[in-house]
């Protein structure tokens, strides 16, 4: 590919690529791309991206320099880079790096240095540095309270200057504990660490002691939990796990103690239900946001502080909530592992994520794994659905809002979704949607069972063993089914209705039937969305990650003469 000839992009002063859908480069260019830049647009002609800040840190925390970025945007665009552009790029990536926090013998301060005084001139001149106690105490070097060590990253990163923390880390209490030998664990599937796995915790670790904190990316079924045990497997600490759901402390625990020496009294639940404070305790967002009282102090937060943790694992840490960001601004000392399979965040803080719980340490994408076997080849559909004509009218004069949940609960959904079960008749298949009265409606037009948050966890339980069992071949689930749910032989999804324009959630629910498959190893993902209307509009922005990863959406129409419905001949 020649630049300034055929290149598949144009790249512009503003920061923005337009990548050209048709090119015959477009995949090798998509997934160059992936790694410096953002998508923001994907429209079928020509996506759009932004190279990001945020973007181009994690890039250099992966150890890429800004020479290699130019480089490869050299290569792929079509009239060249402009000048302005790289210069910013150089600008933007030589800062990580230039500032690093390290102790220098007083434990109650952290020691900023900057590899010029001029950088240090620069953040002189912040009112929000100086009231975290930030003062010069020589020409490259700054001191800041301990205690606010990482309020003062997050504010560093927000103002555009990353920091890199060398500041260490406690140990934590021991805790002594080892990899079950394949009989103890009776696996089916041969467990054994993969190199990915592998590459991910050493990259984690780092080198020279300087690892300890950061975010492992990887999709739905390529064992994000093996890694968060590998990692405790190696520090030997205790450790506290934060997850975002019961069903999901239930699974830790159950993975611990199957692949783990660990004891069953050695792994602790804190949970609506059951509060245990272990040497291993799996807990939930929930409950660490919990108040007594609305506007009230988080009754749980200082679980952070009930054991000397020497590891603590965000698990689906894209929905870390707001108020723990604090709490983990007050224990930098502890080492922080962060798991997701998207670094997305539909608020926006995904820099909190970088500076507090640590820069992307790792990731592999999707279509590698797929390629490699150890997720599923996954067949994406849109299925447009009709609107029936009383609901139209219904639809023509509500306001936007209220015409996106018409769209969204389009009765004609319940036939299509029958019609997809019926055409998969050995697969095991997931319905899944935002509204509960959608979904009640079609738990009873499907005569399948309906799992929501009003659904007792035993019962959840029952219901997700008869489902992995094979006994009930179709269910239907809620958003509490969005994440951490382990349905391995799942292999059509459904979504009927979802959370506007969600990136993260078109993600997680597709990640529901990534685990590999026996056979073919395929998997079919329907989305199912009204024909003009706005729920289109928010479709294309909801599969933008996947979009990003590889994935193309093909487009059906539901036929009439695919059944009757009233109003809709």
């Amino acid at each position: 590919m020649n630049a300034g000839a055929t290149g598949s992009c144009i790249t512009r002063n503003d920061r923005t690529i337009l990548l050209e859908c048709a090119h015959p480069g477009y995949e090798e260019a998509r997934e160059v791309l992936s790694g410096f830049a953002e998508l923001v647009k994907s429209p079928p002609a020509y996506h759009t991206y932004r190279i990001t800040p945020l973007a181009l840190w994690n890039a250099a925390a992966g150890g890429r320099e800004a020479a290699s970025v130019i480089g490869d945007l050299r290569r792929l665009s079509r009239w060249g880079v402009p000048s302005g552009l790289e210069e910013e790029i150089e600008l933007l990536m030589c800062r990580y790096g230039s500032l690093k926090l390290y102790r220098d013998g007083d434990p109650e301060r952290v020691t900023l240095s900057a590899n010029t005084a001029g950088l240090l001139d620069e953040l002189d001149g912040f009112r929000e540095l100086k009231e975290l106690g930030l003062v010069r105490a020589g020409e490259c070097r700054s001191h800041c309270p301990q205690g606010n060590r990482g309020l003062l990253k997050q504010e560093l990163t927000r103002l555009g200057y990353p920091v890199l923390d060398y500041a260490g880390y406690r140990d934590g209490q021991e805790l002594k504990l080892g990899w079950k030998t394949a009989d103890e664990q009776e696996a089916r599937d041969g467990f054994k660490l993969r190199d990915y796995q592998k590459e991910a915790v050493c990259r984690f670790q780092g080198t020279a002691g300087h690892g300890g904190s950061g975010v492992v990316v990887l999709p739905c079924g390529a064992g994000k939990t093996v890694v968060g045990m590998a990692v405790l497997e190696k520090l030997q600490c205790e450790t506290l796990i934060l997850t975002s759901s019961t069903t999901s402390v239930e699974q830790w625990r159950e993975e611990l103690l199957q692949r783990t020496t660990l004891d069953p009294v050695e792994v602790g639940r804190y949970t609506g239900e059951i509060r245990e404070v272990r040497p291993v305790t799996v807990a939930t967002y929930q409950m660490l946001t919990h108040r007594n009282a609305k506007g009230g102090a988080f009754v749980h937060m200082n679980l952070f502080n009930e054991r000397n943790w020497g590891l603590i694992i965000y698990d689906e840490v894209h929905l870390l909530p707001a108020p723990v960001f604090r709490a983990t601004a007050d224990i930098q000392a502890t080492r922080r592992l962060g798991l997701t399979a998207t670094l997305v965040r539909e608020d926006g803080r995904e820099g909190d994520v970088f500076s507090l719980i640590g820069p992307r340490c790792y990731e592999l994408p999707w279509k590698v794994l797929e390629r490699q076997g150890w997720i599923a080849a996954v067949d994406c559909i849109e299925m447009v659905i009709p609107m029936p004509t009383d609901l139209r009218q219904r639809y023509i004069y509500a306001g936007a809002k209220e015409q996106f949940r018409l769209a969204a609960g389009n009765p004609v959904k319940a036939l299509a979704a029958a019609r997809i079960a019926a055409a998969h008749p050995d697969a095991r298949v997931l319905v899944i949607g935002q509204y509960l009265d959608q979904l009640e409606a079609l738990a009873a037009e499907l005569a399948a069972p309906l799992i929501t948050g009003r659904t007792p966890q035993k019962e959840r339980s029952a219901l997700y063993a008869a489902f992995n069992e094979g006994r009930l071949p179709l269910l239907i689930v809620s958003k509490v089914a969005n994440f951490a749910v382990n349905l391995p032989d799942a292999s059509v999804a459904i979504e009927v209705s979802g959370a506007f324009g969600s990136r993260q959630e078109e993600a997680q629910r597709l990640g529901r039937i990534l685990r590999p498959k026996p056979g073919e190893n395929k998997a079919y993902f329907y989305t199912l969305v009204t024909g003009d209307s706005r729920e289109q509009e928010f479709a294309l922005r909801r599969r933008m990650f996947l979009t990003e990863q590889g994935y193309e959406y093909g487009v059906r129409l539901l036929e009439p003469q695919e059944g009757a419905v009233r109003g809709w001949e």
